[in-house]
This record gives structure tokens, sequence and C-alpha cells, in this order.
């Protein structure tokens, strides 16, 4: 974990100071001045770096584009910078807003933040200019003033030159429309639907109220007027293979066309898939490959999502087992087949469902999502560039990978190709200090996305739940990883944490300040990387977390344990930690779901493998348990979610499931976890796709809903908790997305999410 940090705020009219050893001089404000602010804080304080936050506060008529200007006395250079365009000529440094922070109203502010470097001494500037406005106006005055730390924080050398590691967010949570989320398009598809087709398109977070819509077969409008409901229509007795445009209907004027809708003639689009050969492992078995788990991202900026796709050899191993596996392929389509890259991980990264989690995501806003994972000596990218030594094996005779370096490696989601590669944090180091010897519980690894900052997301990437267990978050900007902080329970004060993480995580504002923490398994883990609170319930499989009681305020957690002395599941506040109710315990609980699946019954209801019945939000029996307990989606025309599991989509009824879907010529993932491909909204409306492999693994077949819904909801891809949920399904074992909402019978109007699209 990282050092405590000190914020440092200086004004722009003061005498200036100069940070020198730790020491700091005199500070002294200005009287308060129509105009402008400036405040400038220095977060973090290392051997020839610091990183600072800036606020500027307009005292004066609002503003529309910005740009401040001051000048460093000691050579001090900008290296990198986050929520503005930052500049540097000689000693002048100039800082403009970026798209999201044009606007600032008067008495209203905008942040941005930067690392910089500095040597001898970083004085302070001595005043800044707004839009050419010299800024007097006087500091808060609940600042520390402290000096920051001039100790360089932990950090794991790249296999260059360390990055810089990024100051933890210390400004209030976001104004309106900072949220950094994807510029999707309509997303329509047309579901043959009886003797009909179900056309439906996204919605955007942008566009919660205010938009009707038009909808076109070829260049006929089918709708009589604008389309004010539920983002859907089904178009009774139009032929098959109609195509389809939709258009916004704003202030009575229609805008463009939006691209031709994707056809599901049966139900289904097919995206194919390019297998790879199989091969032999050195002691001469012989393997083959399976399309595996799969993730969506907007790789080339185009607002369409393309798939990336995990393939896994035949011999893939859970961790306990001994014995050589075949490479890990990740390769990344077009949703009409076409291959754009693969990338090899070599022979140094085991296959198999707690080794490679990779993440897929936009983390340094230039409107193209970037891919991550570990790799090793041997991984090529798809661009084929060669990470560390390409003759290395680090495999022993039991096929583990217990020794050689491991990195992490963020890839351009366009090409493939290196965008950056650091060592991978926490390293391995010694081990049986993971909990044994032989290399089971070292490689269990988590990743996720998550906004720490609530503006911008950033790369969690974790390792070790059963014992200790270390989670350290990146930032990507400007081409580079940096490393943000690093939790270990290992460390002083964060021994609640050690052995209570999950074979997943999950992602969420638990504490509602607008930044997204890491729910651990039973301990949650704040956005600034300390310790927020922990259950000590233990180690389990399976975790969900959203606003599951609507009649209370926040989020909840359920969650299903393996302790035998411990609850086999319970229900608590996500914020405190606070138990709410639980089961007794019974061994391992290795499955366990909680979602709305029957009106009967207000909010979420739980149930899990080891309990009877399903309890509803006070833990109480209000009927027959479902015949499964894996995963969800919303399917049908009512908010109530449907169960998913294995090949199938059933309804929940009191006297026995409904069956609403049979994939057909498909396969699950995972085992006897039976998981899809991947589940989300992808497209259309807001209710969720499914997708599975093909049984031949040719090619992944996507199922959209054929049943119309006259609940309007924006894509769930804009709910920020949604959209990371989705990016770490992949991870260990798969669960599905939950948004930061309540929907289910008897739902509010959903909040407006506080996005900005890029």
């Amino acid at each position: 974990m990282h050092p405590s940090r000190h914020r440092l705020t200086l004004l722009a009219a003061t005498t200036a100071a100069t940070v020198v050893a730790g020491t700091l001089g005199t500070v002294v404000a200005s009287a308060a001045a129509v105009g402008c602010r400036v405040d400038y804080q220095i977060t973090n304080q290392w051997q020839g770096g610091f990183g600072a936050n800036v606020t500027v506060t307009n005292l004066g008529d609002p503003l529309n584009g910005w740009a401040v200007t001051w000048s460093y006395a000691a050579g001090q250079q900008v290296t990198q910078a986050w929520n503005a365009a930052v500049t540097q000529s000689g000693a002048q440094v100039t800082a403009r807003n970026v798209d999201h922070n044009t606007a600032i109203a008067t008495n209203g502010s905008a942040s941005f933040g930067f690392n910089g470097s500095w040597n001898g001494s970083n004085p302070v500037p001595g005043s800044f200019v707004l839009n050419g406005t010299t800024c007097t106006g006087a500091p808060p005055t609940d600042e520390p003033t402290t000096p920051p730390p001039t100790t360089p924080p932990p950090t794991t050398p790249p296999p260059a030159t360390p990055p810089p590691t990024t100051p933890p967010p210390t400004t209030p949570p976001p104004s309106a429309g900072v949220v950094q989320m994807e510029k999707l398009d309509r997303g329509l598809v047309s579901v043959r639907s009886g003797s009909g087709n179900l056309v439906s398109w996204r919605l955007l977070g942008t566009e919660t109220s205010g938009v009707a819509f038009n909808l076109y077969r070829g260049s006929t409008r089918v709708n009589a007027s604008p389309i004010t409901g539920a983002t859907n229509y089904l178009d009774s007795g139009a032929a098959a293979g109609s195509a389809y445009t939709v258009r916004a209907v704003v202030g009575g004027a229609e805008q463009a066309a939006s691209p031709p809708a994707l056809q599901f003639g049966a139900g289904y689009l097919d995206v194919p898939l390019q297998v790879p050969a199989g091969g032999s492992t050195p002691s001469g078995e012989s393997y083959s490959y399976s399309a595996s788990d799969a993730s969506v991202g907007d790789l080339n900026g185009d607002g369409t999502y393309e798939i990336v796709l995990k393939w896994e050899p035949s011999n893939a191993k859970d961790n306990s087992q001994s014995g050589y596996t075949g490479n890990v392929y990740v390769d990344a389509y077009t949703l009409t087949g076409t291959r754009l890259w693969r990338v090899d991980l070599g022979r140094n990264i085991r296959a198999g469902a707690h080794y490679t989690q990779f993440q897929v995501y936009d983390y340094d806003g230039d409107g193209r999502a970037e891919v991550a994972m570990k790799t090793a000596d041997g991984t090529r990218s798809g661009t084929g560039q060669l990470i560390g030594s390409s003759s290395a094996d680090h495999r022993n005779s039991s096929g583990y990978v217990l020794s050689g370096p491991e990195y992490l490696t963020m890839f351009n989601g366009q090409t493939g190709a290196v965008a950056s590669t650091v060592n991978y944090d926490p390293p391995r180091g010694t081990v049986s200090s993971w909990g044994d010897s032989y290399g089971n519980r070292v490689d269990r690894f988590l990743a996720g996305t998550a906004y720490l900052d609530g503006q911008r997301p950033s790369l969690i990437m974790a390792r070790g739940y059963y014992t200790r267990a270390v989670i350290a978050a990146w930032d990507f900007r400007n081409g580079t990883l940096t490393r943000r902080w690093t939790f270990d329970s290992n460390s002083s004060g964060n021994g609640a944490a050690a052995g209570q993480g999950n074979h997943q995580l999950s992602v969420a504002d638990v504490d509602a300040d607008g930044r997204q923490e890491i729910v651990y398994g039973a301990a949650t883990i704040d956005d600034n990387g300390r310790l927020l609170h922990s259950t000590g319930n233990g180690h389990g499989d399976a975790l969900h977390v959203g606003d599951l009681d609507p009649g209370r305020a926040g989020l909840e957690v359920f969650k299903v344990d393996e302790d035998a002395s411990k609850p086999s599941s319970y229900f608590a506040d996500a914020r405190t930690g606070q138990v709410l109710w639980s089961t007794p315990a019974s061994g391992d609980n290795g499955r366990g779901v909680s979602a709305d699946i029957w009106a009967g019954s207000p909010g979420a209801e739980s149930w899990s493998s080891a309990a009877t019945g399903l309890a509803n939000t006070r833990g109480q029996n209000v009927g027959r348990k479902p015949s499964s307990a894996n995963f969800l989606a919303w399917w049908d025309g009512d908010p109530v979610r449907e169960l998913l599991d294995g090949t199938k989509i059933d309804k929940y009824g009191t006297g026995g499931e409904t069956r609403l879907l049979d994939g057909s010529g498909v396969a699950s993932n995972n085992g006897t976890k039976s998981t899809p491909a991947l589940s989300g909204d992808i497209l259309g409306d807001w209710r969720e796709e499914v997708i599975w492999r093909t049984t031949d693994s040719r090619a992944l077949r996507i199922y959209s809903t054929p049943t119309p819904t006259s609940t309007r909801i924006y894509t769930l891809m804009h709910d920020p908790q949604y959209r990371v949920a989705v990016a770490w399904q992949n991870t260990a074992y798969n669960q599905p997305p939950h948004p930061g909402f309540f929907i289910g019978n008897g739902m509010g109007t959903p909040p407006t999410p506080d996005i900005h699209l890029r």
C-alpha cells in the first residue's frame, strides 16, 4: 500500500513557497478579488518527480473555453496530464480545457492534474493567469499545510524506466457529466419475431429526456408519429431481412440516419472465428482449441463494439492441477467476423481460468478501447512484436511457471500492437509466501476496471485471495502505464483483507462519493487504495453488488462463503460491510445469486446452493428456490430479470420455470460453471444479449430478445457500474453484471448518468 499522501494547497497570488527536503516556506494568501482563483495542490512528491492537482474557480462571467498559464522558477517540467491539455515552452506552462470541461459557470470550477519532474527544489508558481486575467481569489480555509512526502512511493520497476505513480484522488466528487464513457452508435438490431421483426436500438445515457425516434424500413417510415417510449418497435408482417435505420427526433427536427440494422434472422447473429491450430506439449500430449471468454469494446472508434476473445486449449488447467498446457491466444473480431489481430501469450503463460484475466476498455480517453493482460517472455503482439525473450522457457517439470519475469501489457485495441509494458505488480516473490509451495495460490489472478477518480477509468490487476491479497491500480495516459497505488494485505492496517478474496471481484461506488471501490470478496478497498472494511467471512465463489434493496439507501452485497465456521451466505450494506442477514454455516457454498426475479416480492430475491428457498431483502423465505444459480439476463418485456444457465434462459415462477430460449448448436464455457462467452446489454435497447460459442468454435453466436417491451431505459453500457461489470465479467469465475440502480418490479425512473461521451 502507498504511504500516506498529504495535500498541500498553494494559491495563485502568494509569496512563492519552496518545498525542499520536507520543509515548507511561508504561504501568504491574498485577499479575494473578482476574477478567478487557482488552487495548486502538490499531492505527491518523490525524488525527481511530483504530482499535482489544480482547481480553477471562475469568479467572473461564465466561460466557454479556458486556458490557465503559470511559470516555473526552478526548471520543473510537466510530463503527463489528465483532464486538461498541457503544453510547456521554457518555464511557461499552459493548461487548456478538454471537451468535457469547456464551460465554467460563475463561481464554478474545473479541475485537472499532472505529473512533473524537478531537480533540487520545487518552488510553487507565484501567480496564475486565466484567459488573460491574473487570479487573486482567496483560498479555502480548511486545507492542510503539511508538506508532501519527499520519499518515492514504492514502485515495481518496469523493464526500462519506472513509470511515475499517479496520485490518488484528492478532489471532491466530480460535477455533472465528467465520467468518461464510450460514444456508441444506435446498435440497431432486427430480430425475427413471429411473422414480423422486432427492431430495437440504444437510447444513450445523454438522452434521458426530450428525444424521440423515427424508424425506417428502407425509405418508408413505419411509425405514424415519433416514438417517445421504449426504444423498440415490432414491425408486424414485415419481410424477413428487411433493411432498417432509425433517426432521432430532437426538438421536432429529425437527425441523421443510424447505420443499418444488424439482421438476426433466426434470432441470432453468427460472428465467424478463425480457430487456432492445435499442438502438442513437451510430454507429447496433443491439444486443440475452443473459444472461451469474451469481452467487447469499441476498438476503432466507430461507435460499434468489437469482440475480444480468449482461446483456451483443451489441456487448460486449474491451478491445483499439474501438467503442461498449450499457449493462450487472444483475438479481436468485428461483428462481421473480420479478425483484427491475434496475440499469442506464449509458453510462459499457463492456460486456465485463473491465469489470464483480460480487460477491454478505453483507458486513455481517445475514443478507442485498449486491451490489457498479463504477459511474459515469448508473448507476441498482434503485430508480431516480441515481449521479453523468445527462447526462454520457464515451465518446470510439473508445467507450472514459477520463475522468470512477469509483465503487464497494454495493447492497442485497433492493431494489437504493444502500447506499454511494465513489470507485473504484484510480483510473485517467494512462491510459498502465498500459501503453498507448488504454485497454486501464487497464480490466482483477478482483474477489473474502476473509475477511481470518478472521471477516468483505471486498470485493476490483482494477485492472491486465499491468504495474502495484493491489488494494483494502473492508469494508462499518453501511451504509458503508470501505477496509481498498490494495496497489500501484508501491510500495516490491512490484515483484515487477508484471506477474504473471492474467485472474482466487483466494482461499485459503495460510499456514494462519485468514485468506485473494489469489492474484493469479503473485503472492500476504497478508491484511494486503502481498506474500507472487511466482514471477515472469508473466501467464496460468487458475489453480487447492486441496489438489491431499493427500499433502503445505498447498495448491497450478497455473497456466498466456503468457510464451514462462517455463514454460508450473507446480505450486507455495501458501504459499511454491516451484515443485514445471513444463512447458517454449511461448508463450501459454491453458488449464489441475487436479483429481482419475481414480482411477488419487492426488491431482489437471493438464493444459493446451500440454503433452502428464496430469500427476500430481509432474509425471509418467500418461495421455491430456482432450478439454477448461475447467470442472469433481462430478456422478456418486463423489468424482472430472467435466469441464464448453460445454453438456456428461463423465467422464474412459483410453480416452476418457463423456458424462453434454448440455444441451438452452441456450448457454454468453463466446465460445470456453464457460463456464456459474454452476456450484457451489447446491442439494441436495454435488454441483454447472450453470446455462446458454437459447438465447433467456428463462430460466436449472439442471441437477442424477440420480445417487445414498453419500458424505456437508456443503454446499460452508459451506467458506469454496469459497464465496468461487463469488463470484469471474464475474470476467473464469471458472474453477471449489475447496474448501479434498481431495475425490477415497481422500479422508479432510472437516474440520469453523470457522463460525457468520448
